[in-house]
């Protein structure tokens, strides 16, 4: 009985790790409007983004929400009108952003008594797009002086006091898009003579340059607690961007999905990416997710037949697999939040496991 235990116990670690997921789809609504678009999620299933907010309206206004799990809600503004948006939540539940004052945007944290505005680096325009669990912020701020064509504009952190200027790799422009939980930021700067904008990794004192997959431009959009970056970058002769995976050491080309280009978006601490590819040579983009045993897989393949769904677009992951973004239902874009199943075989042999287990 030993031996038959021992056989399975190996058998069912090999099977978990390897059951083919199918993925159950929420449609998180709207405020009112007709379009919305999920940006983040937490470990709690908690999700932030942006909806429009009266459909009555030609150009009607786009206010940051959150969905608790079982209703949108609208988080409120900094007290202008026009755009307000919800780019990033931790797992305490802190969300950060951007919201329009009464005279420009600037970049904002929201717990549950409301938004403060985190000011700027000495402009008029800032903006928020990622928090860690300590609540440090990253974001992106104008300069005293800086202009419309982003000259003196560079990537800060707030650390719970004030902003602090990240510089540049040696250009005029820098942006910061996501920092983990050991402080690392990542996001996207101007070279030296402006040449080029770069994927880079700041480590708590300096920026270092990731290069890119051959071409010109790069940039960096998340990071996960073990230090792996994804993002984009042109490959040789910038005739495609593709999405990448930076391993510490380099950055590994992550194909498409029969198209010519990718963007990787999101990566959790497992190592699973998220994004979204063209595919077959067309203009029609497909959400995706990547891992190292897998590869590049569409995620509309893994949704419940005649669900009604095209997911487009996939920007966050959380640790235990659930994935948002934007998809079309109904000819609206729409915010989505998918949540693995494990197929009916797997879980058949993981109660099997059980039964023999309890018998002994």
């Amino acid at each position: 009985m030993k031996k038959i235990l021992f056989v399975l116990v190996v058998l069912l670690i090999g099977t978990e790790q390897a059951l083919a997921l199918d993925y159950a789809i929420t449609g998180l609504g709207t405020l009112g409007g007709d379009r919305s678009w999920a940006r983040s999620i937490n470990d709690s299933g908690q999700v932030v983004g942006s909806s429009e907010v009266d459909s009555n309206l030609s150009y009607p206004p786009i206010h940051a929400f959150l969905y608790d799990g079982e209703t949108m809600y609208d988080i409120g503004t900094l007290g202008g009108s026009g755009s307000h948006h919800a780019r990033g939540v931790n797992n305490n539940g802190l969300i950060v952003g951007s919201s329009k004052t009464l005279g420009y945007e600037h970049a904002f944290l929201y717990d549950s008594t409301g938004m403060t505005d985190l000011g700027t680096l000495g402009g008029n325009l800032s903006g928020a797009a990622g928090i860690n669990n300590t609540g440090h912020v990253v974001g992106t701020s104008r300069l005293s002086g800086g202009t419309g064509d982003g000259t003196n504009t560079h990537a800060f952190l707030y650390d719970g006091i004030s902003m602090h200027d990240l510089g540049t790799l040696g250009g005029t422009y820098s942006a910061a898009f996501a920092i983990n939980d050991g402080g690392q930021v990542v996001g996207y700067s101007k070279v030296a003579g402006d040449t080029a904008l770069h994927a880079y990794l700041y480590d708590g004192t300096s920026m270092t340059d990731l290069g890119t997959l051959g071409g010109t431009h790069s940039v960096a959009n998340d990071i996960n607690n073990n230090g792996q970056v994804v993002g984009d970058s042109h490959i040789t002769g910038d005739t495609a961007r593709h999405a990448y995976l930076y391993d510490g050491i380099s950055m590994n080309d992550l194909g498409t999905l029969g198209g010519s280009s990718s963007y990787a978006h999101g990566i959790n601490d497992n190592g699973q990416v998220v994004g979204y590819s063209y595919i077959d040579g067309t203009s029609v983009q497909h959400a995706f997710i990547y891992d190292s045993t897998d590869g590049m897989v569409d995620l509309n393949n893994l949704l419940p037949s005649g669900s009604g769904w095209l997911l487009e677009q996939a920007y966050d992951i959380n640790s235990s697999g659930q994935i948002v973004g934007r998809g079309t239902i109904n000819g609206y874009d729409q915010a989505f939040l998918i949540t693995p199943v494990p197929e009916p075989c797997g879980l058949m042999l993981l109660g099997l496991g059980g039964l023999l287990i309890r018998k002994r």
